[in-house]
């Protein structure tokens, strides 16, 4: 839209082909309007609306915008996290531009990113990064929304518990038939009863249903995983139609890893399978140089699962931990072998 004026308000889209079973990537508000949204099947998205204008990813166009508004962010701070393309963290603290406001940072931000990007731009501003983001969805587009630390407590508490990071909609479901449907009720509920409920995300249930989010906004993130999948036009049939699009996956695997420059040893080596049916799986193992071999006893774990024809078929790595690459201290000793 911000380089042919003429597709401004008409619906439109970005993403896959629909006789290639492609999604959509994103979309404009007019195509919003007809119930079309991000990860929704191509073909189902032009049902909803024939009129839809679906046109490909640029990627490179998209890089470009995003390194400006990186750019534009880190005048104010360094304390900058990327999340995506289009969103990023910033922790304004002790910032003095703006007589020290986070509300007018905000304002500037955005303006800047419309006069010298050309495209809007929203924000949340809120004392943690779990109501900024909440806050950043409040006012768009073109807009903001600032939550003050004196009103954290109870716009947290009216807050639907499926704005928690997290919650999808089988968790949403769940917690509606316990009762449960704002961060309020679910102050209600003691740690121990969440924990037993939701094992170990109980304890973020918790503490994020009370504003609580401690988390700092790290310019640096740890990458720890890489991977590369496709979705097959036509169904794979069988492990063997499996195995002979394995070698093209391999060959962008290595292209990707070779341009991540990533430092950290691999830790693990996985196969993702996306059945006929919707249902997924994964498989994976140990092992700091997997090579083809490898990949082919993870695809052929994988398969057997269910044996029905594949639709998405995907290959990677988990690296290592940060904190596990560091050698173990050296055992002192008892005694100071140098005492007297």
């Amino acid at each position: 839209m911000r380089d042919d004026p003429t597709l401004i308000g008409r619906p439109l889209a970005v993403g896959g082909r629909p006789d290639r079973r492609g999604v959509v990537a994103t979309c404009n508000y007019e195509a919003r309007a007809f119930g079309v949204r991000s990860a929704m099947a191509t073909a189902h998205a032009l049902r909803l609306c024939p009129q839809l204008l679906m046109l490909p990813p640029d990627f490179e166009r998209y890089r470009a915008a995003s390194r400006q508004i990186l750019a534009i962010y880190r005048d104010y701070t360094p304390l900058v996290e990327p999340l995506s393309l289009d969103e990023a963290y910033l922790d304004v603290t002790g910032v003095v531009r703006c007589s020290g406001s986070a509300t007018l940072m905000a304002q500037e931000i955005r303006a800047r990113i419309h006069a010298e990007v050309g495209i809007t731009a929203s924000a949340g501003i809120a004392p943690n990064k779990f109501v900024a983001k909440v806050a950043s969805d409040w006012n768009k587009p073109n807009g903001q929304f600032v939550v003050r630390p004196a009103d954290l407590d109870v716009f947290v508490a009216a807050l639907p518990v499926k704005k928690i990071f997290g919650v999808g909609k089988v968790t949403a479901r769940k917690l509606a038939a316990l009762g449960v449907e704002t961060c309020g009720d679910l102050r209600a509920w003691s740690l121990a009863d969440l924990t037993h409920a939701f094992g170990s995300f109980g304890v973020s249930l918790h503490r994020l249903c009370r504003g609580v989010d401690t988390r700092r906004v790290v310019p640096d993130r740890v990458r720890k995983s890489l991977s590369v999948e496709t979705t097959f036009d036509v169904d794979l049939p069988d492990l063997a139609a499996c195995r002979r699009e394995l070698p093209a996956l391999l060959r962008e695997f290595e292209r990707r890893l070779a341009s991540a420059r990533e430092t950290a040893p691999v830790h693990k080596a996985f196969v993702k399978i996306r059945f006929s049916d919707f249902s997924h799986t994964t498989a994976e193992c140990v092992s700091a140089a997997p090579s083809g071999e490898t990949w082919q006893r993870l695809l052929a774990e994988a398969q057997a699962r269910k044996a029905l024809p594949v639709r998405l078929l995907g290959i990677g790595v988990r690296f290592a931990p940060r904190e596990a690459q560091a050698p173990p201290p050296a055992q002192l000793a008892l005694f100071d072998a140098d005492a007297p």
